[in-house]
């Protein structure tokens, strides 16, 4: 068979073997992620043998690493990264130092490695946790927006960082004296190209995008974006750092001009193609009969991993002030060893640093921990409420959320209390004052108390799940309650203390999630609202209007929806009960209570 057929009949084993993955993993239940590992498991060297280009497919593999770090620019932003700076430069830091540092001394005392060297180097391979998997398991449960997404991917963002320094002094690890110099060219490297990429991001990427926008050619644009995106890639690729910092990179210089939602939208598509043959490429590196001739070894080993990882993640997000849930979150998403220490753990092998049993080790300790990390994600909210209902952990888990600052302008009595200050509670809050209610924000970001501050806006600085801060905003005196957060788990938490506080209290809260709907109703919700459903509905009720209908009709109907919790939105409802207007057509809005708003 030619070269280049047979890429091509690799490249669709690879997908088909990925895709059925995914569909046995989604009936399962499962991550659809494992499902992509699991098919490249089976059609892979040590599965079926099907791959015979397993190089070029494993090449083309990084394109989803790249496609997937740029969109994370893309959708993370400077002004985002800027929220998380203190976490992510402090504490991703010290996380790849203090891991490096304990790995070292932990391996030269029990006598996993012959010299400090080996030790160091073993510490970088277990200091990098994975963003592919973390960040498409955080996409999956909407939480990149959160506080622990975001402290989350902070982090991972300074390990990928950290991996260009790594391979760059690498080779000098046989050469101590040399060490110092290859760092020092290391960061000059990165600051110098650092520098370049903001000065290209204020005045050479914006005017050039309005020019390909200009054009009005999709294909051309797209194009750009994606030679944008690897070309940087690459760059850095050459000047010695990593792909996949050149690609976050370049997400970031776009992420603020005006056409980055466009360029995010045409990119997402290779994004997921190109990531499921990534993922699919760690399953094709996998040997599962050495992970079952060595289970004992390998579990041991992703059992001190994990938990290490976590002792170290779990007090260094709390030192900077986050509530222990936050840390709790980001302890279980860097637990895991990351997809890049397969590179580090390459590079090592061939300049000796590793033999290669411990090689194969370190590639089945990393599988596992994988494999691991979408269930640990999943089962934080459980593992999180659990934690709560334990006694003596309890003041220990809310030690953090302690109301900071009151406003001293604050009425708290008779007041509404707006949990969040983001572009749905600015909102809210301007249009109460102009009605003149008096109002509290509740708000835990630094950023927005100032801005809060500077327009003189009663608020009161602290988490707004804490029932210290809770109790603090007087709540049992409040009128009503908005949650506006996109946290899922505090908002949980903010309305069960909230009715704990004041059982009386009306309280009205987004919901994230479809599931989100039902349980905030019976956590004592007066009105529970999901942000897609509405703009379905005002959506639809501009084309009724446009096709004739009565307004009063129209009006009657959407109040029906949102009294059966957006039932005909949701299909696991609305192909178990029959859905039917609960207003007769002529009703007088007039007589409906507050509901209509």
């Amino acid at each position: 068979m030619q070269e280049d057929f047979r890429l091509i009949v690799d490249l669709v084993t690879v997908l088909a073997a990925a895709s059925f993955g995914g569909l046995l993993a989604a009936a399962l239940r499962l991550p659809v992620l494992l499902g992509y590992i699991f098919g490249g498991i089976v059609v892979g060297p040590t599965g079926l043998g099907l791959i015979k280009e397993l190089i070029q497919v494993e090449t083309l593999a990084q394109f989803g690493v790249a496609f997937l770090l740029f969109a994370l620019g893309v959708e993370f932003s400077l002004k985002q990264l800027n929220k998380v700076r203190a976490i992510a430069l402090g504490g991703g830091s010290l996380q790849v130092l203090l891991t490096i540092a304990l790995t070292t001394a932990v391996s030269v005392f029990v006598g996993w490695v012959d010299t400090p060297t080996q030790g160091i180097f073993l510490g970088g391979i277990l200091s990098l946790s994975s963003t592919a998997v973390v960040l498409r398991s955080l996409m999956e449960t909407n939480a990149t927006e959160s506080a622990q997404g975001q402290v989350t991917l902070g982090m991972l963002i300074i390990q990928d960082l950290a991996l260009g320094l790594m391979l760059a002094v690498l080779p000098a690890l046989d050469h101590p004296e040399s060490v110092g110099i290859e760092v020092i060219k290391a960061l000059s490297v990165t600051a110098l190209f650092a520098g370049g990429a903001i000065a290209a991001g204020i005045w050479v990427i914006p005017p050039f995008l309005r020019w390909v926008a200009s054009t009005e050619s999709r294909e051309l644009f797209l194009l750009s974006v994606i030679v944008l995106c690897l070309g940087i890639a690459l760059l850095t690729e050459q000047l010695g750092l990593s792909i996949e910092m050149g690609a976050f990179v370049a997400g970031l210089m776009i992420s603020e001009v005006e056409y980055a939602d466009q360029a995010l939208t045409y990119v997402e598509p290779l994004r997921d193609v190109f990531a499921t043959l990534f993922f699919a490429a760690i399953g094709m590196l996998i040997d599962p009969v050495f992970l079952i001739q060595n289970w004992e070894l390998i579990l041991s080993l992703v059992a001190i991993v994990m938990i290490g990882k976590f002792l170290i993640v779990v007090p260094l997000v709390s030192f900077f002030r986050y509530p222990l849930r936050v840390a709790i979150f980001a302890g279980l998403g860097l637990a895991q060893i990351g997809e890049f220490s397969f590179v580090l753990a390459s590079e090592g092998q061939k300049l000796g640093l590793v033999s290669r049993r411990v090689y194969l080790l370190i590639l089945g300790t990393t599988a596992v921990t994988l494999m691991v990390t979408p269930f640990l994600l999943k089962a934080t909210p459980q593992i999180l409420e659990l934690l709560e209902k334990v006694p003596f952990l309890q003041a220990w888990m809310n030690k953090l959320d302690m109301p900071q600052e009151l406003a001293a302008n604050a009425e708290l009595h008779d007041h509404v209390v707006v949990c969040g200050y983001g572009r749905i509670g600015q909102g809210i809050v301007t249009l109460l004052q102009s009605k003149g209610y008096p109002v509290l924000v509740i708000e835990d970001a630094e950023s927005k108390v100032e801005i809060l501050r500077s327009r003189n806006i009663p608020y009161l600085y602290g988490n707004c799940a804490s029932p210290f801060v809770l109790e603090k905003a007087e709540i049992d005196h409040a009128r009503s309650m908005l949650i506006a957060i996109s946290d899922p788990i505090a908002t949980r938490l903010a309305v069960q203390r909230a009715i704990s506080i004041s059982p009386e209290i009306d309280i009205v809260v987004r919901a994230e999630k479809d599931a989100d709907i039902d349980t905030l109703y019976q956590l004592g919700a007066k009105e529970v609202v999901h942000p897609t459903f509405e703009t379905s509905l005002e959506l639809t009720t501009h084309l009724l209007l446009c096709l004739g209908e009565s307004t009063q009709d129209i009006q009657t109907e959407i109040i029906a929806v949102r009294r059966s919790r957006y039932a005909n939105f949701r299909p696991e409802i609305a192909c178990a009960l029959p859905i039917v207007p609960l207003l007769p057509p002529t009703t007088n809005l007039v007589e409906i209570d507050g509901n209509a708003s």
